[in-house]
Order: structure tokens, then C-alpha cells, then sequence
């Protein structure tokens, strides 16, 4: 029955796409939310609409995997598969994050310092390519240079609607112990042991220069107490205050949804009366998500701190440091940029796995991501992107790579040694031709 209804809605897409005129203007998604974090030159484009994919189609919790269409949030995909006793391999952090997004972008969380990013879970991909063509890419197929270059090409290459992933067995409830570290050197020590351990998750927050938080999280069967940080308590200040914790798997799986890390601060979201007013059903990164477009479009912050005398700058990026630089790029961050907190996820992809063309990291080396997320005000003007750039070169320094769903401001030639655009163009030449599609620096440093 599901596969039936695949096909149908594969059927009215390629009607959808008979009937739609190919007028010159590139090929865009129709989307009401997105999780991409830059302004955006929009131009003409010619919309797609593939909202119908937005199913869990099957899960197999003895295959260990789950077929997903594309547009289904991680939100969904969690809900079909904990009653079968399993959770996708990686849950990023938000629940409106898509499959298909985290796929053709970057999806990172706690179990990825064993089983690598969201795309490293995937076992076969159904693509729409640019001309209407759709193609099912497996690792070991004809398709396969698709397969391998469909991650980070943020929608250039042609669009997810439907994947098999792999899926991890859970138990009730997560155990989750806080350890703090009072220098870079000592904490990057112990997540590195953390991560050779027998954890099931790894992560943490880097509070100031002497406040840093590891947290390893065990899955068990029975809990002391559940903690929940979908109202009233915080879950990242929770990191200072309880050495212990415990929370159900799916609390723990969204436990960065409801402030959206911490960034809720900034919409006054953390204040007792104003949470209140909130409300439990609008704390959440939907919620966070529309009120931050309202902004970025009328500038209302921006107004206000020039009103003050202050040029802000919005530093919202992810990086992928390699565990050798990690202790010196905090020291940078901490004393160039100045955003914190600063959350930190360890990254391993299985040293059995081949490379993907556009995310080059080494399999089997470990890896760690910076997030950090929030405006820097400086007194001084200086040019566009100043404290981005800083952060660009550092990251390359440091042999690490960032993710592409925020401001980019690389040169051509940065971008193409950094992501590998010689092994894209070949992509590009043989999938879109035509170029239906915009390219990925165009996209991603043009803004477009």
C-alpha cells in the first residue's frame, strides 16, 4: 500500500512537471519554513511544490532501517519509529529539520561521534533530477557518484523524495552525566576518551574560558526521575546544576528544541513571565524560526543597535575542527569572536565509509563541531562578514571545513579547494546540463 502511494505521488509530480513551463528562471523549492540561516537575493525562480512527500513510509526495526519521503521533518520520522522501539541513527537537533534537508545539507547530533552525520545513515536515495528525471542512488549502483555527491549540494543537484536510513535500538530513558572541565586542553581530553567509550551519546557546552560541560548519555531501562525541559526549566542550564540527569528518549532526542539551544534568550523567551505568556505549545524552534524571518526582514534589531551606536554582525555558523586543532580554535573563538555559549558534538564517520564528494572529512578521524549562534556588536564599522571571514580562514588553518547553511564569504578559488567544486562540476555536467539548477557557490555565497 505505501509503495502504491509512492507511485501515485511520483505520478502527479511528473504531471506537475509536463504542465510546468521551462522558462529560463532556475528551479526552486516551494517551502513555507527553511533552516537555512543567510539573507537571501531571491530571483525569479520557477517553484516546485513537493509537499505530498512528506511520509514514513515503512520501518523495519529488525532490518534496522526506515524508508522516509524527503519533505517529512525529523520530528515525524521520530514519532513513526520510537513505538517500534528504534530512533533514526542521527536526530538533528530541530524538529522541523527535513530529511531530505539534512541530507542535502548537514545533520549532526550526539551519536554522531559514532555513527557520523545524517547523511552517513543513508542506504539508498530516490532523486528528481533537474530535468524531471528521478533516479534511486544506492552506494553501489550506477548512481552511485550521485549518492556520494548529493550531500552538501544544498538542493543544486536535484531533490530527496525518498530514502532509506538506518535506525538504532533505544530503551525508555536516557542517563545523562554533566562533567565539567576548567581549561580547553582538559575538556577536548575527556570528550576524545568519552567518544572510545561505551556512551550512546556525546556532546557538550562551552559556557565562558573556564566553564566547559561534557555530557555522556546512556540509554537505560528505568529512571530515578525524569527531567522536563519543555516548559518551566532550561535544559542547557541544567548542564551547571545536575550532575545527573535522566529524560525519556524523546525528551532527549528534542531537548534543544524548546530554546533552541539558548538562542530563545534573544526573543525574550527565558524570562519567567514572558515563558509564561509563551506558552508550552510555542516554545519551540517554529516558533523561534518565524519570529527571527519577521525581524530579518523589517531589520527591527539591526535599527536598534545602530540607534545605540553599535554595527552588528550575525555570527551563526557550525564548523567541523579536526580533534587535533579543537583546543586552539576555542582559544581563538574565545578571543576573536566572543560568542558563547558554544555548543560542541563530536564527529566520527565509520572508518568503513567511502568519502562524500562534497563534506570531505576523513573517515575514522575524529572530528569536532562548533555551533555558535548570535550577533556580535562592535563600536568600530568594518566590512561585510568581518568576524565570519575571521572564522572562514581559521577553520581552513586549522584543516577543518563549515557548514554552507549560513553566510559564506569565501572567495571562488577558497570554495572550490574547500568543497571540492571540480568533482561538483562533473556532477553538475552529468545530472543538470542544462543548469536547471543554480550552482552551489552561486547559491551559497551569492546568496541566491
Amino acid at each position: 500500500m505505501t509503495a502504491d502511494a509512492y507511485a501515485q505521488r511520483v505520478d502527479a509530480l511528473r504531471a506537475a512537471l509536463r504542465r510546468q513551463s521551462a522558462d529560463g528562471a532556475p528551479l526552486g523549492l516551494a517551502k513555507r519554513t527553511s533552516n537555512l540561516f543567510r539573507d537571501r537575493e531571491e530571483g525569479a525562480k520557477r517553484r516546485l511544490d513537493l509537499s505530498a512527500f512528506h511520509h514514513v513510509n515503512a520501518v523495519d526495526a529488525a532490518a534496522g532501517t526506515v524508508e522516509v519521503e524527503g519533505l517529512a521533518t525529523y520530528e515525524a520520522l521520530v514519532d513513526a519509529t520510537l513505538p517500534h522501539g528504534v530512533m533514526p541513527a542521527v536526530v538533528p537537533q530541530l524538529k522541523t529539520i527535513t530529511v531530505g534537508g539534512a541530507v542535502a545539507g548537514v545533520g549532526i547530533e550526539a551519536t554522531s561521534f559514532r555513527h557520523g552525520l545524517a547523511h552517513d545513515t543513508m542506504l539508498s536515495l530516490d532523486v528528481l533530477l533537474p530535468g524531471g528525471d528521478i533516479v534511486t542512488c544506492t552506494p553501489d549502483n550506477a548512481h552511485r557518484d550521485l549518492f556520494h555527491g548529493f550531500p552538501n549540494s544544498y538542493g543544486t543537484l536535484g531533490y530527496a523524495l525518498r530514502l532509506v536510513m538506518r535506525t538504532l535500538p533505544v530503551r525508555p530513558y536516557v542517563k545523562v552525566a554533566h562533567v565539567r572541565s576548567g581549561s580547553p586542553r582538559e575538556f577536548f581530553d575527556a570528550l576524545a576518551m568519552a567518544c572510545d567509550s561505551d556512551a550512546d551519546f556525546v556532546d557538550g557546552v562551552v559556557f565562558d574560558g573556564h566553564t566547559m560541560v561534557l555530557s555522556t548519555g546512556r540509554f537505560v531501562a528505568d529512571a530515578e526521575w525524569v527531567g522536563d525541559y519543555t516548559y518551566e526549566h532550561i535544559y542547557y542550564r541544567s548542564l551547571l546544576e545536575r550532575p545527573v540527569d535522566y529524560l525519556s528518549t524523546y525528551g532527549y532526542l528534542w531537548r534543544w528544541d524548546t530554546d533552541w539551544f539558548w538562542c530563545s534568550k534573544n526573543l525574550g523567551a527565558q524570562h519567567p513571565l514572558l515563558r509564561r505568556l509563551y506558552g508550552r505549545s510555542r516554545l519551540n524552534s517554529r516558533t523561534y524560526t518565524r519570529l527571527m524571518r519577521f525581524n530579518s526582514r523589517w531589520g527591527l534589531t539591526r535599527r536598534l543597535a545602530r540607534w545605540r551606536g553599535l554595527h552588528p554582525e550575525s555570527v551563526i555558523q557550525d564548523v567541523d575542527i579536526p580533534i587535533a586543532h579543537a583546543a586552539g580554535f576555542l582559544e581563538f573563538l574565545l578571543r576573536e569572536i566572543g560568542v558563547l555559549p558554544i555548543w560542541i558534538c563530536p564527529i566520527r564517520v565509520p572508518a568503513s565509509s567511502a568519502a562524500f564528494t562534497l563534506y570531505p572529512v576523513r573517515p575514522g578521524e575524529l572530528y569536532v563541531n562548533f555551533g555558535f549562534w548570535d550577533v556580535v556588536r562592535s563600536r568600530t564599522p568594518r566590512e561585510p562578514g568581518y568576524f565570519n571571514r575571521l572564522i572562514e580562514q581559521e577553520v581552513l588553518r586549522c584543516g577543518g571545513i563549515k557548514s554552507l547553511y549560513s553566510d559564506v564569504y569565501l572567495s571562488r578559488d577558497g570554495f572550490d579547494k574547500a568543497y571540492g567544486m571540480e568533482a561538483y562540476e562533473a556532477l553538475k555536467d552529468k545530472y543538470d546540463p542544462g543548469r536547471a539548477m543554480l550552482g552551489l557557490y552561486e547559491k551559497c555565497v551569492g546568496r541566491r
